[in-house]
């Protein structure tokens, strides 16, 4: 039987235990540390020259999550109980789940065809609708750079100009991913990344916030370490947090900044070798990048299937409640009640992920849209049908580090091989 081929696992370097030894070695082993420090000016200098047109100055708080980083950037940003964020909807829960810990509502805003990101149209149309609605505008607007692909940046960031919203961007999946030559994160007010197991680089978990200088950066960092006041005893005067990223888990962080670049062109060889492999495979399409300043580390290498491509075994789809683990090692931790709901992958498209499950090959469909999941059905939405329309389509293919071109050869023929003749 073939090993399982992941559909991405960060891949370490060597240097790694360097840096867990040397934190082990001067009993660093807390939220803190000569590590974190160090990895936080990696990435600084890492974003700062990507800088597009303009020289970059920004600085970098590491911190626990990109989750942590969202929920951080919203405070500073003044959200408060009864605020309104308006957020992409054809993404993960991490982008929209912060705003409701703060008590504020997410409103949601679908996507364009090009990127598959946040729609500008919608977005403008949203903020003038919620204004005449409410009488305030939304608080902050969080784009997200799905499967590493950069948004419509340029119309974006005018609307947010225009209408004096700050912008956070959410880029968890996009480190490495440019537009225009300059690093995304570093476009709006905040840039959220994250290093979770299954990102481009991870620190096993963890996450950063790209905060526009250094006063709004030690403001974060104060959050993140409960808000403790200057006094030689703890004192509180604003509720603060448990955030900053450990001295391990920066200490990873350190060793695959040596591997980012690397990690970036594996990921982009793969989703070109794919491309390659399933040029004349009638009814799939790989996404690309939509025009030449699109710069994607194609983090995960999202295709879609056309609705009339027979599957073999397709007539047996949603017959059976998942009880396994799908989508990462967290498996389902609950259990469900039903096999379907009213918003689903197409019936081929689910039997796809079947077959490729059978073959060891770890495959999911895209990212299932906010407004369409039940603890957001009463949060305000703007929709044109894209991101509903892609859901429905679309599948995730391994890309990480530890997929090589056998592996994506051996990908495309159990796809072949599963098409219905």
């Amino acid at each position: 039987m073939r090993e399982r081929i992941y559909l991405c696992l960060a891949h370490m370097s060597g240097k790694e235990m360097d840096y867990i030894k040397e934190a082990f070695d001067t009993n660093w082993v807390v939220p803190m540390g000569p590590n974190v420090n160090a990895f936080e000016k990696d990435l600084e200098n890492y974003v700062n020259q990507r800088q597009g047109k303009d020289p970059l100055h920004k600085k970098v708080v590491c911190l626990s999550a990109g989750t942590a980083a969202i929920h951080l950037a919203l405070i500073e940003c003044g959200v408060q109980p009864g605020d309104e964020v308006l957020v992409q909807s054809f993404t993960f829960c991490a982008s929209s789940h912060p705003i409701t810990y703060l008590g504020a509502t997410p409103v949601f805003i679908d996507s364009e065809k090009d990127t598959w990101n946040m729609d500008p149209a919608l977005l403008e149309f949203a903020i003038r609708d919620r204004i005449e609605k409410t009488g305030k505008k939304p608080k902050a607007i969080i784009p997200v750079a799905l499967y590493g692909m950069p948004y419509k940046i340029d119309k974006i960031m005018e609307i947010a100009r225009r209408y004096d919203i700050p912008v956070i961007e959410d880029g968890a999946e996009g480190f490495g991913s440019t537009f225009k030559g300059q690093a995304l994160g570093t476009f709006g007010d905040f840039g959220v990344l994250s290093f979770n197991g299954n990102k481009i680089i991870t620190t096993s978990g963890g996450g950063a916030l790209i905060c526009p200088d250094e006063k709004k950066a030690r403001r974060i960092l104060w959050y993140a370490t409960q808000a403790r006041e200057s006094y030689p005893y703890y004192q509180h005067e604003a509720i603060g947090y448990n955030y900053r990223m450990s001295n391990i888990c920066a200490g990873i962080g350190r060793g695959q900044m040596t591997v980012l670049d690397s990690h970036i062109d594996h990921h982009k060889h793969v989703q070109a070798l794919y491309t390659e492999l399933l040029k004349d495979v009638k009814g799939i399409t790989m996404h690309q990048n939509p025009a030449p300043e699109y710069d994607s580390n194609f983090w995960l290498c999202a295709a879609t299937l056309d609705p009339d491509q027979k599957i073999k075994g397709q007539e047996k789809a949603y017959r059976e409640i998942i009880t396994g683990a799908v989508g990462g090692a967290a498996g389902v931790t609950h259990s469900a009640k039903t096999a379907v709901t009213d918003c689903q992958p197409n019936a081929n498209v689910e039997a796809l992920r079947i077959a490729l499950d059978a073959a060891n090959v770890e495959a999911r469909p895209l990212w299932k849209p906010m407004h369409k999941q039940p603890v957001y059905r009463n949060a305000p939405a703007y929709t044109n049908g894209v991101s509903e329309s892609l859901f429905a389509v679309g599948i995730c293919l391994p890309a990480g580090p530890y997929v090589s071109d056998e592996d994506v050869h051996y990908i495309a023929d159990c796809i072949k091989a599963s098409i219905e003749k």
